[in-house]
């Protein structure tokens, strides 16, 4: 009973956080996903309420969490990797470290017990992250997807940004939140644009299916997005929190095949959930549309934040990839975990007759 109620209000936090939480607003024209107010995804997507989440608990069952694990971590990352090549480390959620060309990009770090506005309640971590605060190689850019507090965990960006000062690079709106804390080097982007973080390499928002809001008078106030990271061995797409959507189809068609993709499999259930958090099915179905040589799987195993158990998601994706008549390169790595990714194929040359 206990668990069923905690259960309850976790999934309720959204309305229960109230105004006291709320974040930064964006201000500017209005655009095709941005009406002057909120901004909306790229296909409409019904907001879930109270008793959806109530209906939820009363139809699916819910996955079994381990108690806490205090797991050791997993081996320092190099310091920097060179040219030409890729690494990726699962550090835990969504966080990963990407090292590619000597250049360091973090993902939606969180390093906190829980992601919450307070620290004393919230979902608690089950294990530590894979990889320890102080084993971190010197990061250069830091890309925070939305602005949910298990993606934008304020504690852990004050954290890099006294350690590393690296460039922060958000959503539409989020930058005044983060300016606000003190942050130096904040830029913000809207869908498609891109910023130079290093020498030919570049950072493009992408579209991700989602919502944003940290209160109850915030929705859709800000925007939420995914990332793609140019590199010598062909393009890093980092997903964002999203649900699957006609955004993937765009990024195949604007950049060409992945080398490769950082895409959520957690929080699938309840299925009402499906719209704005992808499962195994989606993602799997993502890694094809994107014509994806290799792709890593995140969002699972750290925080019960919905119904799905611990290893529901991973457990699942590893069951479909070893279905498929070709099995495609799509790992679930553990946590703290790192490999190194090889560059696209070069397309085949033309046939001349």
């Amino acid at each position: 009973m206990a668990k069923r109620l905690a259960l309850v209000l976790l999934l309720c936090a959204p309305w229960l956080g109230g105004c006291l939480f709320a974040g930064s607003r964006h201000e500017g024209p209005a655009t095709d996903h941005f009406d002057g107010e909120q901004f909306h995804n790229l296909e409409p997507v019904r907001r879930l309420g109270p008793g959806d989440v109530l209906e939820a608990l009363r139809t699916e069952p819910r996955g079994e969490w381990r108690d806490y694990e205090d797991l050791a971590p997993g081996r320092p990352p190099p310091e920097r990797v060179g040219p030409g090549q890729l690494r990726v480390t699962f550090i835990n959620h969504a966080t990963v470290l990407l090292q590619a060309d000597g250049l360091n990009v973090l993902t939606d770090p969180i390093y906190s017990d829980r992601p919450s506005p307070v620290s004393w309640l919230g979902p608690h971590r089950v294990r530590p992250p894979g990889i320890r605060f102080e084993d971190l190689p010197p990061i250069d850019v830091v890309l925070v997807s939305h602005n949910h507090y298990d993606h934008m965990d304020l504690p852990t960006l004050r954290r890099l940004e006294a350690a590393h000062h690296p460039r922060f690079i958000v959503g539409l709106g989020n930058k005044a939140l983060l300016d606000g804390e003190g942050f130096q080097r904040v830029e913000q982007l809207d869908w498609w644009q891109s910023t130079p973080v290093a020498p030919g390499h570049t950072v493009t928002a992408v579209p991700a299916q989602h919502r944003s809001n940290r209160g109850l008078t915030d929705t859709s106030a800000t925007l939420w997005a995914g990332f793609v990271l140019s590199t010598s061995g062909g393009p890093v797409l980092f997903a964002g929190d999203t649900g699957y959507g006609p955004q993937f189809a765009m990024m195949a068609e604007r950049f060409g095949p992945m080398r490769l993709s950082v895409l959520p499999i957690g929080a699938f259930r309840p299925t009402a959930f499906r719209p704005v958090h992808m499962g195994p099915r989606e993602a799997l179905q993502a890694h094809h549309v994107l014509r994806s040589a290799t792709s890593v799987a995140m969002h699972y195993g750290t925080f019960a934040l919905a119904l799905d158990g611990q290893d529901e998601a991973k457990y699942l994706l590893l069951r479909l990839v070893a279905r498929e008549p070709v099995r495609p390169r799509f790992w679930a790595l553990g946590f703290g975990e790192g490999r190194d990714v090889p560059p696209l194929e070069p397309a085949p040359a033309a046939r001349r007759d």
